[in-house]
């Protein structure tokens, strides 16, 4: 291997690792505000890229009616617990209807721009703002009810989420994988190497995604808001900060950084409806490289992650994956010694 070469595979280890990053911050955020080790964060991701190609071809994509059928069912939850709580349907109705609207909104919108063809740029916007709100209904409908819930029970149902996304995938976009067309077609010299356009795009979108992110949290309110909810659930509850709102930001977040990752990286590889699983664990261990609790320890696992990929498939292409994962078992077992698990009361 001569220096040529490391360049080239350190770029391309840079690249997958800035997406990587993306999701492992997801998945430092969704745990740290919500206690769930979020497996199904890699589906927003093929969502987000199959959306796309969908838009791209003139189509529909079901992902809008899933979007209209998931605000229906979140609503329809919501007048059940507040009829419960013996609160009048018609005032049920105005408290719960507003947060449905946005949803249903974006949902009828978007059926009636699907078919027209748009711009790339407008075709971008319109998959982010469907898949979006997905987040939170999907917080809404499979973990609110068990947010007091161990760890433990919270990984079950995540895991049965993944399976549920996974299969809609399937009856969504079908078997065969899509392949979207590049944000940025230009090809810049750096010495002995190439730069693609959508290489830049990909480290510059995630680097501005990060300062963005590091931004909300330091100077807004919903941001603090997010940020005392991860450090003392019951303190911030106490405080007047309602934990199921902090759950279904953080839930919201998740899927616009799958969504976004998932368009990024679209051009540069193809992706099935199943992709998005094996892209997320990656950066699950990227997110365990930081303990889950640590967003620049995640983004440094993430490029530690993507250079590992990088360099395991020049030395050992058919076992690169097996590499990467294997990293994973130092880290815990380090952790493990650092600090000794303790029972939960």
């Amino acid at each position: 291997m001569d220096g040529t070469i490391a360049g080239i595979l350190m770029l391309d280890g840079l690249t997958n690792g800035a997406i990587y990053a993306l999701l492992a911050l997801a998945l430092v955020l969704v745990f740290a505000v919500t206690r769930v080790i979020f497996i199904p964060q890699g589906e927003f991701v093929a969502f987000g890229a199959l959306t796309l190609a969908g838009l791209q071809m003139g189509q529909t994509p079901l992902t809008i009616h899933f979007l209209l059928v998931l605000v229906a069912m979140a609503l329809v939850l919501d007048l059940i617990a507040a009829v419960r709580a013996h609160l009048p349907l018609m005032r049920a109705l105005r408290l719960h209807l507003p947060r449905a609207l946005p949803g249903l909104v974006i949902g009828l919108l978007a059926l009636w721009l699907a078919p027209m063809r748009l711009p790339l740029l407008a075709q971008v916007l319109l998959t982010l703002a469907i898949v979006t709100p997905m987040g939170g209904l999907v917080y809404r409908l499979a973990y609110q009810s068990l947010a007091d819930a161990s760890v433990l029970v919270l990984l079950i149902v995540s895991v049965g989420v993944h399976f549920a996304l996974t299969g809609l995938g399937l009856v969504f976009f079908g078997a065969e994988g899509s392949r979207n067309p590049s944000f940025w077609d230009a090809s810049l010299s750096a010495g002995p190497l190439m730069l693609s356009g959508q290489a830049l795009i990909i480290i510059g979108a995630s680097a501005a995604l990060i300062l963005a992110l590091w931004l909300f949290f330091e100077k807004s309110l919903q941001g603090k808001a997010l940020r005392a909810t991860a450090v003392n659930r019951l303190g911030a509850r106490l405080m007047g900060i309602s934990s199921a709102s902090a759950g279904r930001l953080s839930f919201t977040l998740a899927a616009f950084i799958g969504a976004l990752s998932g368009l990024l990286i679209s051009p540069t590889t193809t992706i099935f409806y199943d992709s998005g699983f094996l892209i997320g664990l990656k950066g699950f261990v990227a997110a365990v490289f930081a303990g889950l609790s640590s967003y620049p320890g995640a983004a440094l696992g993430a490029i530690a992650v993507g250079l590992i990929e990088s360099f395991s498939s020049f030395w050992a292409s058919a076992f690169k994956e097996v590499i990467v994962f294997t990293t994973i078992l130092p880290v815990l077992l380090w952790r493990s010694w650092r600090d000794p698990h303790h029972e939960e009361h």
